[in-house]
């Protein structure tokens, strides 16, 4: 077996890892893949005979892969996509069993982890993938961001503390989750009593997904992980008293979403 067989019987092994590194930061299987394949592409170009990690080696090509892909998508302004263009696009019942290996990943982060992934900003987004999900130290975080260990740090640091919502008071949040998700299950029951506060509204509820809105739990509905729609609770005592249905593309832009902590 000559050296280059060896190198690609090395990176088939790797690809299923670097698959998943790579949806973490990009949020799509499709981009996932490119991203992986052209990683396959730069390191089978490349001289390899010196590379001592040779794991690590392709970790830090397809990451700086993914994080070139971010900056690039951020340049570009998307179109937005209508709620209701979504639910029509596939967003119709069936639509989380999907393709399934991509429903299998979406599963295994959270959709509302790619949401909200999705607000960081590519350098934020890649050392908190990295670090937190898959432990690599910020040195080599450095040497893939342009950055020094010390502002690598800082970058998870801030995109973890924007994904747990920590700055935002907590008291009675557990009870006001517990409304959510009772909402949740009854649009998704079909239970009448979400039509209360709009039938739209609740027909939208039950494709979302509970996470913290401006520090309150909500719903947000993300087809494919793309933020559409969210549906901000006011609560009063013990029950949600007033919805507010946020689909303008610069509103939900301005919004700060966080995971909600099981």
């Amino acid at each position: 077996m000559d050296d280059d067989d060896k190198l690609a019987r090395r990176f088939e092994a790797s690809r299923p890892r670097l698959r998943a590194m790579a949806y973490r930061m990009l949020g799509s299987l499709g981009d996932a893949e490119d991203a992986v394949q052209e990683g396959w592409l730069r390191a089978a170009g490349a001289d390899s005979d010196d590379v001592a990690n040779m794991e690590g080696w392709f970790t830090t090509i397809v990451a700086r892969v993914c994080l070139d892909m971010l900056r690039s998508r951020k340049s570009r302004r998307e179109e937005p996509l209508d709620p209701d263009d979504a639910v029509a696009a596939g967003f119709e019942p069936g639509y989380e069993q999907g393709p399934e290996q991509e429903a299998m990943l979406a599963d295994s982060v959270g959709l509302a982890m790619l949401v909200v992934l999705d607000n960081l900003a590519p350098a934020e987004r890649v050392a908190f993938v990295l670090h937190d999900t898959f432990g690599l130290p910020f040195g080599e975080i450095a040497a893939i961001t342009g950055r020094t260990p010390a502002s690598a740090r800082q970058l998870a640091s801030r995109a973890r503390r924007r994904i747990q919502g920590s700055e935002h008071p907590r008291p009675r949040r557990a009870r006001q989750r517990e409304m959510a998700e009772a909402f949740l299950a009854a649009a998704r029951g079909g239970d009448p009593r979400p039509a209360g506060h709009g039938g739209r509204a609740a027909g939208r509820a039950r494709y979302g997904r509970v996470a913290l809105i401006n520090g309150t739990p909500g719903l947000i509905v993300a087809p494919r992980g793309r933020l559409v729609l969210a549906l901000a609770f006011t609560y009063s005592g013990d029950t949600i008293s007033q919805i507010d249905v946020i689909a303008d593309p610069d509103r939900l832009a301005a919004l700060d979403l966080a995971v909600v902590e099981p």
